[in-house]
């Protein structure tokens, strides 16, 4: 991976992150000290976000939901090739939603729009089921993993693509938090490992992983 990418994320020696883009300016993104996992740009969000831009999955006009946004990389990047976008976070994390929204509002070609969506709540606000579903690095905690499962299952439609990029980390439970979500996973959804070498040429990693989700079909 980039030195930008491998060292941004690190620390917040960078309060301001600049995001390069292929053939237009960089996307300007604010990171903040207080709070916890959201509040920087984590490299698999760097690495889903470079993803969106080889041009795999076509975006432009098409409804989009980022679920544990954080600073909004992920998501700011599909607006500026087309998408109309939803990010959504938790309530203390929309102030930096809507900093990031600001400073590269004129980047967007479709449209972006910050909203709060707690895990493992109601989703109606955000039916009917978008086209695409991003996430970047969502995979943290033990005790999130069945209400963000309940949410995939409620947002998701039969043609609804969820892209989940995280980083394999081999610390403390991150292994067995990892395993049981991806069992957990497979129970109602198809998962479809991208390879290494349809990433970015730039900003991919061994280490991180992006893997493209559906809804099982339904049976008879």
């Amino acid at each position: 991976m980039s030195r930008q990418a491998g060292t941004a994320v690190s620390s917040l020696q960078q309060p301001c992150l600049l995001l390069e883009r292929r053939g237009g300016p960089a996307l300007r993104l604010e990171q903040r000290e207080a709070g916890d996992v959201g509040c920087v740009v984590w490299d698999a969000a760097l690495v889903l976000a470079k993803f969106l831009e080889t041009g795999a999955c076509p975006l432009a006009r098409r409804a989009v939901l980022e679920l544990g946004a954080g600073t909004g990389a992920v998501g700011i990047m599909a607006a500026t090739l087309g998408a109309n976008v939803t990010v959504t976070d938790l309530e203390e994390l929309q102030e930096l939603l809507l900093v990031n929204i600001e400073n590269n509002k004129h980047l967007v070609t479709g449209s972006v729009r910050a909203k709060v969506l707690k895990w493992g709540e109601d989703v109606t606000e955000f039916q009917p089921p978008p086209d695409y579903i991003l996430m970047a690095d969502c995979i943290y905690y033990e005790e999130s993993l069945e209400p963000l499962l309940k949410t995939l299952k409620d947002l998701t439609g039969p043609d609804t693509c969820v892209l989940c990029c995280y980083e394999q980390r081999t610390m403390g439970k991150n292994p067995e938090i990892e395993r049981r979500y991806f069992e957990l996973l497979q129970a109602d959804f198809e998962l479809e490992k991208i390879p290494l070498e349809k990433h970015d040429e730039e900003y991919r990693s061994a280490d991180i992983h992006i893997v493209n989700i559906h809804r099982k079909r339904a049976v008879g």
